[in-house]
């Protein structure tokens, strides 16, 4: 479910047209937008805090087959989270397991990857070091 909440809608598109036959979904719950209250906690043990609220899009399906699935994800974009919800029931079937880990988690997992390793590059070129010099009046 991580690689269908970060992928794009393209990806998630071009796994769902590989799959044959392609699974059909009726909405259980139609994708929705709504929020979240995002809690946190000083040190990670202290007193819980509300933070803020966060936008959330949630949409549930049935595949033909029985399957469920389910999907949330950050932001607004209801038909990402269909398609997530119904590439998460496909996945429940070993029919469509490979191609799904083929031509979805691979890739985003390896663009998620690249995108990391781009931004540490980044932020390891602004380090700076700091010397200490130690006089000598004793």
């Amino acid at each position: 479910m991580q690689i269908c909440a970060r992928a794009t809608e393209a990806e998630l598109t071009a796994a769902l047209d590989v799959l044959k036959p392609r699974p059909e979904a009726v909405d259980v719950r139609p994708a929705e937008i709504g929020l979240v209250m995002l809690r946190g906690r000083i040190g990670g043990s202290g007193a819980p805090f509300n933070v803020g609220e966060a936008t959330v899009t949630r949409a549930a399906v049935r595949l033909g087959t029985g399957e469920t699935g389910y999907s949330y994800l950050l932001g607004r974009a209801k038909t990402r989270a269909r398609l997530a919800a119904i590439l998460e029931a496909a996945g429940q079937r070993p029919a469509y397991r490979r191609s799904i880990v083929q031509h979805l988690v691979r890739p985003v997992a390896e663009r998620l990857a690249n995108e990391r390793r781009s931004m540490l590059d980044e932020a390891a070129a602004t380090r700076v070091e700091f010397l200490t010099l130690v006089r000598g009046e004793d």
